[in-house]
């Protein structure tokens, strides 16, 4: 075969600058430069476009105001949209949010917008026709706080809790809403009057108070017991030092347990009135009465005598 002549190299040499890819740079002689068989893609940078919607969804703005009032509520709220079905069937959650005002992309059809602010709740039938909506739900809600005193004393709320009961016919203690709540805690309620127990301790110091809530108000209340901690002791004479291990009864005159301790000198919140403290220790039981008044706290001494 001849060799090429230097015009033929040459436009070799150009063909195969001209069309990568077809393999003549090989060809081409020491003119040319070998190029890569494939060229890389080019990399195309710009802003990130929405998701594309489906035909006919649209947006729907929902917000949540109190009952009487147009200020919308900023926290605690829990929405969701339902299918508003026509049949029996139970209608299927399609969205949900737990922000203040939330937005939802619906298609065309009915909906129920229900919104939750606490343990009340209101809904609202909405009807999407491809184009934005934007709404308001009204809540009937309002909120009790509680705390506890004994005379012009305020209790720690750590040694505090509440029950709230709706009441039923007449028993006050019906059904329950909400128990352990602690002292200072905002509860969100609907509209209505409400049973509070209040707990002082672990014993028997007990109150009890009807409260009523109002929409967009906050029902503040205090319950005032009557009750004292007295602290248990077993001494071999008046003053003198505790025994360690000692299993402790306090019971009514009537003999009703109200409370059991073990300890030197365990600490016991009762309600005012009149006990019998029973004591044990190493096999020998000892006993004595004694008296609860109202924000006394004292020490409450059996002394062991041999019998």
């Amino acid at each position: 075969m001849e060799r090429a002549g230097p015009r033929l190299s040459r436009t070799l040499a150009l063909w195969a600058a001209l069309s990568p890819g077809l393999g003549l740079a090989q060809e081409a002689g020491p003119f040319a430069t070998p190029l890569p068989q494939t060229l890389p893609s080019p990399s195309v940078t710009g802003p990130q476009l929405p998701a594309p919607t489906l035909e006919g969804e649209a947006p729907l703005s929902l917000t949540a105001t109190l009952a009487g009032s147009d200020r919308p509520l900023r926290s605690g709220l829990a929405w969701r949209i339902y299918e508003d079905r026509t049949d029996a069937g139970r209608p299927a959650i399609v969205a949900r949010s737990s922000a203040a005002d939330p937005s939802f992309t619906l298609s065309p059809g009915s909906y129920v917008a229900t919104v939750t602010y606490g343990f009340a709740s209101a809904s609202k039938r909405i009807v999407m026709a491809g184009a934005p909506v934007s709404d308001q739900v009204k809540v009937s809600a309002g909120a009790l706080k509680l705390s506890g005193a004994i005379g012009e004393v305020r209790i720690p709320g750590a040694q505090l809790a509440f029950s709230v009961f709706v009441p039923i016919g007449t028993n006050s203690e019906g059904r329950l809403v909400r128990s352990g709540v602690k002292a200072g805690e905002l509860v969100r309620l609907p509209e209505g009057t409400y049973h509070v127990v209040s707990t002082y301790g672990e014993s028997n110091a007990i109150q009890r108070a009807d409260l009523k809530v109002e929409n967009g108000k906050v029902t503040d209340a205090t319950l005032n017991h009557r009750a004292a901690t007295v602290t248990l002791k077993l001494v071999a004479a008046p003053g003198a030092e505790a025994f360690a291990g000692t299993a402790f009864s306090v019971l009514t005159p009537g003999g009703d347990t109200i409370r059991e301790a073990i300890g030197a000198f365990p600490a016991v919140t009762l309600a005012e009135g009149d006990y019998v403290l029973i004591a044990r220790h190493d096999g020998q039981v000892f006993t004595r009465e004694f008296k609860v008044e109202s924000g006394l706290d004292r020490d409450i001494e059996v002394v062991a005598r041999a019998s």
